[in-house]
């Protein structure tokens, strides 16, 4: 399981896009990203960010430690606005937490640092896992202490959706011509040949039993076979690799032509706050 913190001040809310993910510190002296049961599409979109989070950590992607959040009701007391507290006191219970990066960058500052081999297992990733929203609009990634960071995957996974739809999605094609690292030369042979056979059924399972159980609660399936669910359908899409690799291949070969750079800052989530001054050393 994921470490389990409790809450023991709410900061701010961070208004980013429409889930209102909140700053929060923990009795463990953190101060975490939470984001909430019971805001947008509910729990599917903690869980996507279990999975993928955790999966990219055994693989050796960068990603920023998650853990579970205990949030009493009580703590929305002190916000005034109506709509984040009747979020909070819906949400009361165990959320997730991903750990703040004081002083991060935004993407766009540092994208000319991430190498071919780095950027191509971060593509192959988001192929496997179907991450829509890794573009150059919205790229969820950070530089902290000059390593890349990847955040934000609760619209991976989209197959948990609607159960009924998920063999289509194993073939798949990516469109991966938005992709934020497409211009950085994504060496993706090199990446499917050094990760896809690390993603095992062990590997999954593992990354899976991470998940609370009630975030996995079924009507129809015990929670066992939920997770079962999970596994096969990724252990099915990475079988079926000829669907979708060689278009990621050939995206890749062909780069960002004609992408439209945002400008520095552009890109940078609101709860980072303003970048820090030009020459600024992160800490």
């Amino acid at each position: 399981m994921l470490p389990a913190v409790t809450a023991t001040r709410y900061v701010t809310p961070l208004r980013e896009g429409g889930s209102l993910p909140g700053l929060m510190e923990a009795d463990d002296l953190g101060t975490y990203v939470v984001k909430w049961r019971a805001a947008g599409q509910g729990v599917k979109v903690l869980v996507a960010e279990v999975v993928c989070a955790e999966l990219a950590r055994a693989l050796g992607l960068p990603v920023p430690a998650l853990v579970t959040v205990d949030v009493a009701a009580e703590l929305a007391v002190g916000e005034p606005d109506h709509e984040v507290q009747e979020l909070l006191q819906r949400s009361a219970g165990r959320n997730l937490g991903l750990d703040y990066l004081p002083g991060a960058l935004d993407f766009e500052a540092g994208a000319d640092g991430v190498d071919p081999e780095l950027a191509g297992r971060v593509l192959w990733f988001d192929a496997l896992i179907g991450n829509v929203d890794r573009s150059w609009r919205n790229p969820n990634m950070l530089f902290w202490h000059g390593r890349l960071q990847l955040i934000d995957h609760g619209a991976a996974l989209t197959f948990h959706h609607h159960w009924p739809g998920a063999e289509a999605a194993v073939t798949r094609p990516y469109d991966a011509s938005a992709h934020a690292l497409v211009e950085c030369a994504p060496d993706v042979p090199a990446a499917d040949a050094a990760l896809a056979g690390r993603v095992t059924r062990p590997l999954l399972e593992s990354v899976l039993d991470q998940v609370p159980d009630e975030w996995l609660a079924d009507d129809e399936r015990p929670v066992h076979a939920v997770r079962a669910r999970y596994a096969g359908q990724l252990l099915a899409r990475l079988a079926a690799r000829d669907a979708w690799l060689p278009g990621l291949v050939s995206a890749a070969a062909a780069g960002g032509a004609g992408r439209r750079r945002a400008r520095v800052g552009a890109n940078r989530p609101g709860w980072l706050g303003p970048p820090p001054p030009e020459g600024m050393s992160q800490r």
